[in-house]
């Protein structure tokens, strides 16, 4: 959420800025009426976008910033044949979960699945490799279940106290 209020702030100072401007400048006054009303109109639509945007999945390709993310923990998955990939994904960054878009690739879309049932039967989470990377290289595994984690360590007992040691002698006066 507030990526969206940095947005919006943003658009709202440049929208100000240019009503500054044309407000200032030497034009006729229907002129900048019409700058201000055009500035007035331009807010509640941008706010309507971004909010928009919101409830919409993120195309891996518009992730410039997170390109060299290792990899990704993958909440949930949908697959339209021949048109996307969609995915619920938790980065380790972020602290809410996104939605995001692949193109559809058949390869990847058996990955995904076969990394789905392998996480299902294991108990772990599907994860990502690279997922903002821009080749798709179909060689490459980027949909995986890691394995389960080793067990921990066993404790070890205490030395029970009945257990007779050789080297210890039972003394006279006991």
């Amino acid at each position: 959420m507030s990526d969206l209020l940095i947005l919006f702030a943003v658009l709202a100072g440049l929208a100000a800025i240019l009503a500054n401007i044309a407000v200032w400048s030497p034009r006729r006054t229907w002129l900048k009426v019409g700058a201000l009303v055009t500035t007035a109109v331009l807010l509640p639509s941008g706010y309507m976008g971004f909010t928009a945007m919101l409830s919409r999945p993120k195309p891996v390709d518009f992730e410039w910033g997170r390109r060299e993310l290792a990899e990704a923990a993958v909440l949930g998955a949908q697959m339209e044949e021949g048109k996307a990939i969609y995915l619920w994904m938790m980065l380790p960054d972020a602290t809410e979960p996104r939605a995001y878009v692949l193109p559809w690739n058949k390869k990847m879309a058996r990955q995904l699945r076969g990394a789905q049932q392998e996480a299902r039967q294991s108990g772990a989470r599907v994860r990502m490799r690279k997922p903002f990377e821009r080749s798709y290289d179909e060689r490459k595994r980027r949909f995986y279940a890691p394995p389960p984690p080793p067990p921990p360590l066993k404790a070890v007992p205490p030395d029970n106290p009945l257990e007779f040691h050789g080297s210890q002698s039972p003394q006279a006066g006991d």
